[in-house]
């Protein structure tokens, strides 16, 4: 039986939610719910706001998923015209590195420097390991929510949900060393792979915690699923709610806090008198980031699922256009979508198709 091909809308969803999430929480991360109710009102941080680098900016969450995005899609190119599978990894890692001389060598922050290779931020163990020379595993016990943020695309061209799983595990490991920070990651890409193939977010997430079950050292993630899911079937969660889940700034709380808001998001957006597709992702993205925690780690991974599962349409359009890098966003879906799909570009004499066609997102 052939594996279904991911759904194009809910591909684009999924990057572009989770790029619309990490712009949305950026200027809110690591205050207190209280200080940001205080800084923008009763219903707390509602639209794009002024951050760091400007109203609808990306930070190194959505740098790191389209790079794991591009060099993904690359690897499949290069598998189906030259035969030679087994780079993925190693082509996420050189793209990992390339993005770590950022901060090595930074070329600046202003306007006119693509967001793409500008310096926004990024994780001390994530960047540590990366400048590991020849390291494979990082020599850490990190289980930091950079391990879990950028695997998304993990879960699109994979063959089954088991292969997403295993695909993200290695990309973790690429930059953190504890098995949480694996596993949660894991958990989220097979999460994703069902949802961009037309599963519903509930039958996707029993998917995954099967296929976590399999592994040992799944008790923290398992016990932080265990308590999203419970407090998601307890009823609509508030953002004080979400608090007892966790900061997010580790691998499984942000997992279980964006798990807890995906289950609900269509009640959500109900309960906020906009139940039309719009508003179920304005109403879960509000929610995911208005946190005393990693908001802009939390609005991403709430965006890709809820991306995932809705599509592009999930998110209000004045978001979608503000947002700085919309444009690559929906060509490296496209590319995601034509290669992963029933009918990848042929080989040369095949169609006419170019063999060696690849997305050209990352090159300068």
């Amino acid at each position: 039986m052939r594996t279904p091909s991911p759904l194009p809308d809910r591909l684009t969803g999924c990057l572009i939610g989770g790029a619309i999430g990490d712009a949305l929480g950026a200027p809110v991360e690591g205050l207190g719910l209280d200080q940001i109710l205080e800084r923008h009102g009763p219903q707390g941080l509602t639209e794009y706001v002024e951050g760091s680098y400007g109203i609808g900016a990306i930070t190194d969450e959505t740098q790191l998923t389209l790079r794991t995005c591009d060099a993904l899609v690359r690897a499949s190119v290069r598998a189906r015209n030259k035969g030679i599978g087994g780079a993925a990894v190693d082509m996420v890692r050189t793209a990992y590195v390339d993005w770590a001389r950022i901060h090595r060598d930074p070329a600046g922050s202003g306007p006119t420097v693509d967001p793409l290779y500008a310096p926004r931020g990024y994780g001390a163990a994530t960047v540590a390991a990366l400048r590991e020379t020849g390291a494979w595993k990082p020599v850490n016990k990190s289980k930091g929510c950079a391990a879990v943020v950028r695997v998304a695309p993990c879960g699109f061209g994979a063959g089954d949900a088991e292969r997403a799983f295993e695909l993200a595990t290695e990309v973790a490991a690429l930059t953190h060393g504890h098995r949480t920070a694996h596993l949660a990651a894991g958990v989220f890409a097979s999460t994703v792979w069902g949802l961009v193939r037309g599963a519903e977010v509930a039958a996707s997430l029993a998917r995954a915690r099967e296929l976590l079950e399999g592994h040992t050292g799944h008790g923290e993630v398992s016990r932080a699923l265990d308590g999203a899911v419970a407090r998601a079937h307890s009823g609509v969660p508030t953002a004080r709610d979400l608090a007892e889940l966790g900061d997010g700034w580790t691998s499984e709380e942000a997992l279980a806090v964006a798990v807890c808001v995906a289950l609900r998001a269509e009640d959500l957006a109900a309960r906020g008198g906009a139940p039309n597709t719009a508003g179920i992702g304005r109403s879960a993205l509000r929610l995911a980031v208005n946190h005393s925690g990693d908001s802009d780690t939390l609005g991403s991974l709430c965006g890709n699922l809820v991306g995932a599962r809705y599509g592009v349409h999930a998110f209000p359009g004045h978001w979608q256009s503000q947002l700085e890098v919309r444009e690559r966003v929906i060509g490296l879906a496209a590319d995601a979508a034509l290669e992963y799909g029933p009918c990848p570009p042929a080989a040369l004499g095949h169609d006419g198709a170019h063999e060696t066609w690849t997305v050209a997102h990352f090159e300068r």
